[in-house]
């Protein structure tokens, strides 16, 4: 057995955890990078889409949505902004504390994040339709793998 440090695995090695590690966090970089690009449309940029996708979840405030996704407050006003102008969110007054809103998705962001999940979904597919039926195994398996890994 040897020990492998590339990215080609073959019968009889030892695959290493760190490198693993690294082969797997290019993989879903990669391939969430595409994801975002391929199938975000004109209508909502890859930021948008994540604030619908957060607000599917019911309404937050400014601050909670920065948290989350880990920009500053005046980069979420903007892209809130942009939501709001579009008419795919909305602000409300915060129901305890009235210095706050909220900002919630309307039907027409609904629809928005739906079309936007479908193509990427369809995007997908395509890429995994090309593959062998053994790869399309392989990547069942590794897929649930995956989210075990990241319920932990």
């Amino acid at each position: 057995m040897t020990t492998t440090t590339a990215t080609d695995h073959g019968p009889g090695d030892i695959i290493r955890p760190d490198v693993l590690a690294i082969d797997l966090r290019t993989a879903v970089m990669r391939t969430s990078r595409r994801l975002r690009v391929e199938a975000t449309g004109d209508v909502v940029t890859p930021g948008q889409y994540t604030v619908l996708a957060q607000l599917r979840y019911g309404p937050q405030t400014l601050r909670e949505l920065a948290e989350r996704e880990h920009v500053q407050a005046p980069s979420m006003t903007r892209i809130v902004n942009a939501l709001t102008d579009q008419g795919f969110a909305t602000r409300t007054a915060h129901p305890r504390d009235g210095r706050q809103i909220q900002v919630g998705i309307t039907p027409a962001g609904e629809d928005v994040l739906a079309e936007a999940r479908e193509q990427r979904n369809a995007w997908l597919a395509q890429r995994v339709a090309g593959l062998s039926e053994e790869d399309r195994l392989i990547l069942s398996r590794a897929a649930h793998i995956m989210q075990r890994l990241s319920e932990k």
